[in-house]
This record gives structure tokens, C-alpha cells and sequence, in this order.
């Protein structure tokens, strides 16, 4: 099962470095619209839709990366004041219904997608986009996803990994100064 989580983990990393790249095209394409539109005086057509599909994209292949790293926003306040026994359970359960909202999101995603793909649909602009490309991003985000959330629920079982990613010993007080000092960049 170990080697089940570091293959997650890198998946996951691969997933935040090509929604990283994903964003990179977005500004470039973004930088070709200005210069063709306002200094070269083109039309643009397909860029518009290039930059939405990659931050769409971005958006669900980077997420299982999100999840890793924890840099969602996270409101900590109840794990905080809690014993370490609840603590635990309630991180148990709050990514078990996380983990089941991810499975039903990846079946209607990825029917989406396949309908998509089988029916062969295109974009309502000028540039005719076939729409199972971008559509892919979502099932292989969500896929990923649930993935995470699956090594993230056994590391967190097994204790290989502390709920909420709070240390055992830490009280509320010892993690707001850790929050404060982080905040101000060490300086304090």
C-alpha cells in the first residue's frame, strides 16, 4: 500500500506541474490576444476559448496536487480545539464525504464527457472546438482526485499522517503563534 501512496503522490505532483503549464498558456495565449488584437489589428478566434479550456483544466487536473500539498483554504478552527481522539474522527469523516462528493462528481463528469466524445460536440463559437478535449480534464482531475483522497484516508488510518495535518501535542495556542509567525515570514 506503500507504494500505492508514492505512486499517488507522484501523480499527483505530475498533475500540479501540467496545471502549471496549463496557466502558463493561458497568459501566453492571453499576451497573443493583446498583441494581435490591439497592435496588429487581428481578429482573434480561437484564443478566447483556448484560455477558458485551460484554466477550466488547470483547475481540475491541478487539484489532487492541491489536496496533497493542503493549500486549500482550510477553516481549522473546530480540529483546533479538539482532542486528538475527535480530531482524528472528525478528519476521518470529513474525507470520507469528501472522497463520496469526488466519486459522484467523476461518474457524471466522465458520462459527460463520454457523451461529449460520442456525439461528437463542438464549441458555438467561429473556432468549432471539439469539446471532449477540454471536457477530458474533469474525469482525469477528478479521477486523480479521488485517488488522493483514498491515500490521503489510509495515511490518515494508519496514522502516517495526523488529522488536519496537526501535530498530536500541539494546542490552539502553539498553532496560531505557528500561523502568526508563518503570516509574517518568520519574523517575530
Amino acid at each position: 500500500m506503500d507504494s500505492f501512496v508514492r505512486a499517488v503522490a507522484f501523480a499527483s505532483r505530475v498533475a500540479g506541474v501540467i496545471g502549471a503549464l496549463l496557466i502558463l498558456a493561458a497568459v501566453l495565449v492571453i499576451c497573443d490576444i493583446v498583441v494581435e488584437r490591439y497592435i496588429l489589428n487581428l481578429t482573434t478566434i480561437w484564443q478566447i476559448d483556448v484560455v477558458t479550456y485551460c484554466i477550466v483544466g488547470a483547475t481540475f487536473i491541478s487539484s489532487p496536487y492541491v489536496l496533497m500539498t493542503r493549500g486549500h483554504v482550510n477553516v481549522d478552527v473546530l480540529p483546533i480545539y479538539l482532542g486528538q481522539t475527535a480530531r482524528y474522527w472528525l478528519a476521518l469523516a470529513t474525507s470520507l464525504v469528501a472522497l463520496a462528493f469526488c466519486v459522484v462528481m467523476f461518474i457524471l463528469c466522465t458520462a459527460y464527457w463520454h457523451q461529449a466524445f460520442s456525439e461528437g460536440w463542438l464549441s458555438n463559437t467561429v473556432w468549432r472546438a471539439r469539446l471532449w478535449v477540454p471536457y477530458l480534464s474533469m474525469p482525469i482531475g477528478l479521477g486523480l482526485l479521488v485517488l488522493q483522497y483514498v491515500a490521503d484516508i489510509y495515511c490518515l488510518a494508519t496514522g502516517r499522517a495526523p488529522p488536519f495535518g496537526l501535530k498530536p501535542n500541539e494546542d490552539a495556542e502553539a498553532i496560531a503563534r505557528a500561523h502568526a509567525e508563518q503570516a509574517l515570514g518568520g519574523a517575530g
